[in-house]
């Protein structure tokens, strides 16, 4: 059988991702944090790995240039793309959540909010009935409540060290995030026994 391609984020996720891959008997030996290498196949070509940034891996996957994918659910859910969550790796554990300096500004009606994730911050408030204008930003969301620009901010915080930092608090929690698999539909049909080995490999790499 051909090689499953995974797409896997670039960066941190990737790191923790190819030791999972070994606990699971995929071997990179090709592998290392400093190659600039975008393509690695495993040792026995079961895998074929593709390195690409973390916002196109459920693209990759949805329009099947990639079988599976392992990404944040960050990501997932901001791209809206059209594939199947098979399994939570349960890494890069936080949570999506609402911040600003002052609780009482979710009663209002409508807010200007500021986010790395347009679509997700866009969703979660207007099921609250809060209607928004939202500012996309791409780093330093929490500046924009500080100089008022934006009325609260959308984002995913880990430890909450950033926003208290910044004299912001938690307004609400909106969901939990982690690293996600995910597959192509049509993979998914016609590649179910190799799908299917890899996801049981990763859970017998993960509780063990």
């Amino acid at each position: 059988m051909q090689p499953i391609t995974l797409a896997l984020a670039k960066g941190r996720t990737a790191t923790t991702t190819i030791q999972l891959l070994n606990n699971a008997g995929y071997f990179f030996n090709d592998f290392h944090e400093t190659s600039r290498k975008l393509v690695f196949y495993d040792t026995n070509q079961f895998i074929r790995l593709l390195f690409v940034k973390a916002v196109d891996v459920p693209i990759y996957v949805e329009k099947g240039a990639a079988d599976v994918g392992i990404v944040g659910k960050d990501n997932i859910l901001e791209s809206a793309a059209n594939v199947y969550e098979m399994l939570d790796l349960k890494k890069g554990k936080c949570k999506f959540v609402i911040a600003g300096h002052d609780a009482t500004v979710l009663q209002s009606n409508r807010l200007v909010v500021a986010s790395k994730y347009p679509s997700i911050a866009a969703h979660y408030l207007q099921n609250i009935g809060i209607q928004t204008e939202i500012i996309k930003l791409n780093g330093s969301v929490e500046l924009a409540p500080l100089i008022g620009m934006a009325d609260v901010i959308v984002d995913i915080v880990e430890t909450g060290k950033t926003l208290k930092e910044n004299g912001l608090i938690v307004l609400q929690e909106l969901e939990e995030i982690s690293t996600r698999l995910i597959t192509n539909k049509a993979s998914y049909a016609t590649k179910t026994n190799h799908i299917k080995n890899l996801i049981y490999n990763l859970q017998v790499a993960l509780e063990g």
